[in-house]
């Protein structure tokens, strides 16, 4: 169970209720938490005060007063007008975990909501009410506000929710089926609703989650190619990576070092003539998996700030006196955007020095001995070139999601906003690389283990666990058969994390 109240969720914490679908409960003070801000949303509103969102129009409109007596009606109107989205839905499990940090930010007290919007969000979680997010509409500045709108307006018993078949409905029978009652809006709480980077914080998180498998078991994929492949694990020793401390090259050195020890494949050539030094896909490989390494590690810094911060406009503000209710730029999203398309830039070089793996366990030119393709009978059998040609076009569309979005900004609402992140598109593209990553990593797990047969020798005890892994959902091919539903085996032994933890003692 996750508790929800003012202090931090982690990403873990974000996971668990996204994608594991963990009930969420509320910290017994929260509504002291909320109470002081709250009261200050009413002042404002009793007092005739000029405020943003609550006495005046949005964007442009920010000029436009608008009477107190109309302050409830233009949260809903907000809400309504900017359910504006387009496209394939977004993943239940992005739009579950924007819903819960979006709960989060509002329970942090500096938004001025009411306790009840958080007890109202929270419901629709653990009742399993997913809304239909579309995944065309965010700009990354004031925001997500198209889909956080989209999650918004079902609380009002409106918009489209997700079925058990993953298709849209109606929001308002699956709210009644359920027993929840739709929200009713006061002054600033739509505002607080639509504002704020939740939705690109929310694919991040799950994108930490999968790197976080998908980083280690490329380098067991690499220490199968290296096998297969007769290379030598005289460049990843210890002391020459000291002599560049970077922390993601030492670490994923470390974990080929572990991932060889033993293997009398690597023993059987160990002075032999060709060893003299490997390709750059073998050689280099703890500096590029580190390369990818330290930028996930980067992104995850710029997460967990995100994770602990307000990014409402206007804040609501009740310490210090009689306290303030003051604009901001904290919505902007241009530290996820940037994290974001860095992070697929490294994917798409992570997936090449992969891909260049496997081309090279295609070619008996330069596979020590290893037949055609992989194909015993090369000719009558085309074994695994087209495994190969796959993952070479995978890569070719990982280059085009690591074109930055972050870089380009398209002036809007009437110029008032008129320099925006792109980051929710941004996020798209990389959870997209990420998926399309682990592809990869599954054409090399399956031709590095069917080379590593072909050798007829016998592997490390950590490969060879990785092996056994993979031979029970996927067979030896020695003669052609019909490749698709292995790869796609693999591909979720990788995704799943099986591959991982066949090999525990693995450095993370």
């Amino acid at each position: 169970m996750v508790v929800l109240g003012r202090a931090p969720l982690s990403v873990a914490e974000v996971v668990a209720v996204a994608r594991d679908r963990d009930r969420v409960d509320l910290a017994p003070d929260l509504d002291a938490g909320m109470t002081a801000s709250r009261r200050l949303v009413k002042l404002a509103v009793a007092d005739g005060r000029t405020v943003y969102g609550v006495t005046t129009g949005f964007g442009a409109l920010a000029t436009t007063r608008v009477a107190p007596d109309h302050a409830e009606q233009i949260q809903y109107a907000l809400v309504q007008s900017h359910a504006a989205g387009m496209g394939a839905d977004v993943d239940a499990e992005v739009v579950r975990a924007m819903q819960l940090l979006k709960a989060r930010t509002l329970a942090a007290g500096a938004s001025g909501a009411r306790p009840d919007l958080v007890r109202a969000i929270v419901a629709l979680l653990n009742a399993g009410i997913t809304p239909a997010v579309p995944e065309l509409g965010s700009l990354g500045a004031s925001g997500d506000l198209s889909p956080l709108a989209h999650a918004a307006i079902v609380l009002l018993g409106n918009g489209w929710v997700l079925d058990g078949d993953g298709r849209r409905a109606d929001a308002g029978p699956a709210l009644a089926a359920a027993g929840i009652e739709p929200v009713r809006l006061e002054a600033k709480e739509g505002l607080a609703l639509l504002n704020g980077t939740e939705g690109m914080l929310a694919h991040l998180c799950l994108a930490l989650a999968d790197l976080d498998v998908l980083l280690p078991t490329v380098d067991i994929t690499c220490a199968l190619s290296v096998e297969a492949l007769l290379g030598t694990d005289a460049p990843f020793a210890e002391r020459l990576q000291e002599l560049r401390p970077h922390p993601g090259q030492r670490a994923s050195a470390a974990n080929l070092r572990r991932l060889l020890a033993g293997s009398s494949i690597v023993a059987s050539h160990r002075g032999s003539d060709h060893a003299v030094q490997d390709a750059y896909s073998l050689r280099c490989a703890p500096q590029v998996h580190g390369a990818s390494r330290d930028v996930v590690e980067w992104v995850r810094r710029v997460v967990d700030v995100e994770l602990a911060s307000v990014t409402d406009n206007p804040v609501v503000l009740a310490g210090g006196g009689d306290g303030v209710i003051a604009s901001t730029g904290n919505f902007h999203g241009q530290p996820l955007a940037f994290a974001a398309d860095f992070a697929a830039i490294a994917l798409a070089d992570l997936a090449s020095i992969v891909e260049r793996r496997v081309d090279r366990l295609m070619d008996p030119a330069r596979s020590q001995g290893l037949p055609p393709f992989l194909a015993p009978e090369a000719g009558v059998n085309s074994g695994f070139m087209l495994a190969h040609y796959t993952a070479a076009g995978i890569v070719n569309r990982m280059r085009t999601y690591a074109m930055p979005s972050s870089c380009d900004t398209i002036s809007t609402s009437a110029g008032q906003e008129d320099h925006v992140s792109m980051g929710w598109n941004a996020c798209l593209s990389l959870r997209a690389a990420v998926a399309d990553a682990m592809r990869v990593a599954a054409v090399e797990l399956v031709c590095a283990a069917e080379a590593v047969d072909l050798r007829g020798l016998t592997p490390g005890p950590a490969t060879a666990a990785v092996m056994a892994c993979l031979r029970e959902r996927v067979p030896r091919m020695d003669v052609d058969r019909f490749l698709a539903p292995d790869l796609a085996a693999a591909e979720e032994l990788v995704r799943s994390g099986a591959v991982l933890r066949s090999v525990p003692e693995l450095l993370q």
